[in-house]
């Protein structure tokens, strides 16, 4: 399980999505530095979705490490996991987007990157799982 390249990139985006949110600030607004976990109590709803988003992706990554005999489900997983990756990276876009930059100083976060970068990892890991998939086939054909 360990010894496969796609259980490292699923363990790197599990570490990214559930670890890195609190390290990393999202923006920085008013000399207020947000985090992920600071959105829960904001006033927009559709922030409140922000922290849900990274501990679900962190917690479907984890979920899809110990399916390695299920490659399939594992597959379809890691895409279901992409696509709230994507999600949450549009929301974050577009909230930034949105920031009043005119009058106040804001400052964007290196945490908004972090769905782009777990959906590299993802993607890589989806190659990778594929990859495996067609060896299987490739041997069971030899049978």
């Amino acid at each position: 399980m360990i010894q496969r390249i796609q259980t490292l990139y699923l363990i790197l985006a599990c570490v990214l999505a559930g670890g890195l949110i609190f390290a990393f600030s999202l923006w920085k607004e008013n000399e207020t530095i947000i985090y992920a976990l600071d959105l829960l109590s904001s006033e927009h709803t559709i922030l409140m979705v922000v922290p849900f988003s990274f501990i679900g992706s962190a917690v479907l990554s984890l979920i899809t490490i110990f399916l390695f005999k299920n490659r399939k489900l594992q597959f379809v997983l890691n895409r279901l996991n992409i696509l709230i990756n994507l999600i949450l990276l549009g929301v974050l876009i577009y909230y930034l987007l949105m920031l009043p930059g005119e009058t106040k100083i804001s400052e964007k976060g290196i945490g908004v990157f972090i769905p782009f970068v777990v959906v590299l990892l993802l993607v890589l890991a989806n190659k990778a799982i594929h990859k495996d998939e067609n060896l299987v086939k490739s041997v069971d054909r030899l049978r």
